[in-house]
């Protein structure tokens, strides 16, 4: 099999991170879920008392936490100067400051020098997912999708995710990050140009996998 490398981008509750995982384990590549490393570097900004909306202190702060991602898809790790981080990066309140904190152009340009060396190592090849991966981290990817749901179907997988959040509010809350995601001047939120575009709105995530499965067959057997 030929190593392929492939970017999945998309707003939060599209399914990017259950489809990323089920597609990697699938077809025997690496993975990585380029947001819970912006979620640790924020982690590391909270517990070590970096205040969240100084861009300053946060771009001084940037080259100083270890971040090591693990890459397996059956239980993807992440730590922080050596301490597990895959609780503490989840909690409302990492939530709530990751979009600020990876805003900040000395953090992206930390962050996405690490994704480029994880997936430069990965021999099987990889699937990486985020929100900039197939226009700045790996624009050279060899498969690209960007996957999209109405507001209304994220909000709702993302408050059974979170078991009885408010729908209302998390839809909301969602809209909130999009806006902050797609209008920060540094690496925004955005469809590259020759990313196949896969509407999740009706799809069972078993479709949204075989779908994105068929895509990666595609791209390999072309190669």
């Amino acid at each position: 099999m030929e190593s392929v490398i492939v970017a999945i981008d998309g707003p939060s509750g599209t399914g990017k991170s259950s489809t990323s995982k089920a597609v990697a384990a699938a077809l025997g590549l690496s993975y990585l879920d380029t947001g819970a490393q912006y979620r640790a570097i924020t982690w590391w900004m909270i517990s070590n008392g970096v205040d969240t909306q100084d861009p300053t202190a946060i771009a001084t702060a940037a080259g100083k936490p270890v971040i090591v991602s693990g890459t397996d898809p059956a239980v993807p790790t992440i730590t922080v100067d050596g301490d597990d981080a895959s609780g503490p990066i989840r909690t409302q309140d990492v939530t709530s400051k990751v979009s600020a904190v990876s805003a900040v152009p000395e953090v992206r340009a930390r962050i996405t020098e690490l994704q480029r060396s994880i997936a430069a190592a990965a021999e099987k090849g990889i699937v990486v997912e985020g929100r900039d991966i197939g226009t700045t981290v790996l624009p050279d990817a060899d498969l690209k999708i960007f996957l999209t749901a109405s507001p209304e179907a994220r909000a709702a997988r993302r408050s059974g995710e979170l078991k009885g959040s408010d729908v209302a509010a998390t839809r909301e809350a969602l809209i909130k990050r999009d806006a902050a995601d797609s209008s920060r001047k540094t690496s925004p939120l955005a469809k590259a140009d020759d990313a196949v575009e896969v509407d999740t709105t009706d799809l069972t995530l078993q479709q949204v996998i075989e779908c994105v499965v068929t895509l990666v067959e595609e791209k390999r057997a072309a190669q």
